[in-house]
């Protein structure tokens, strides 16, 4: 792990890493579940994960199987522990799990994009008109 960082979503943070070796974040779920579900405190938010793991794995979920730790600044006591993280996949799929009305933008977002790649599976041409149109946006020129 060679470089920690904490992003702030919506003034709460979230405790992240990069793995070098697998040249991808990590972020702390137990901060990612505490501000979807709009915990008081790291204690409600590291409960309601534990619950939710214990669900997911009741259902056959491999997210929970799948999860890493990784040692990160508790905010607690400035201390490294091992937390639980999922990288950005593995996070899009556990925010799916989550009731929460903050996590439901996300869950539309991850409808919409879900449909676009479909239909560019079914209409390979909408992938290059999609493509033309994000550098349109960007500025470049259509050719």
């Amino acid at each position: 792990m060679d470089q920690d960082k904490v992003y702030l979503f919506e003034d709460q943070p979230i405790r992240s890493a990069w793995v070098e070796e697998e040249e991808e974040w990590y972020f702390s779920i137990v901060d990612v579940v505490g501000v979807l579900t709009e915990q008081p405190d790291i204690d409600g938010a590291r409960n309601y994960w534990k619950v939710l793991k214990n669900r997911l794995k009741e259902e056959g979920s491999q997210l929970v199987t799948n999860c890493n730790q990784l040692k990160m600044t508790s905010p607690k006591d400035g201390k490294k522990y091992n937390t639980d993280v999922a990288n950005t996949e593995q996070l899009l799929r556990l925010i799916q799990s989550i009731p929460s009305k903050k996590a439901e933008p996300f869950k539309l977002w991850l409808a919409l994009v879900g449909r676009e790649r479909i239909e560019e599976v079914i209409d390979p041409e909408l992938t290059i008109e999609r493509a033309l149109e994000t550098y349109a946006k960007k500025g470049y020129s259509r050719e």
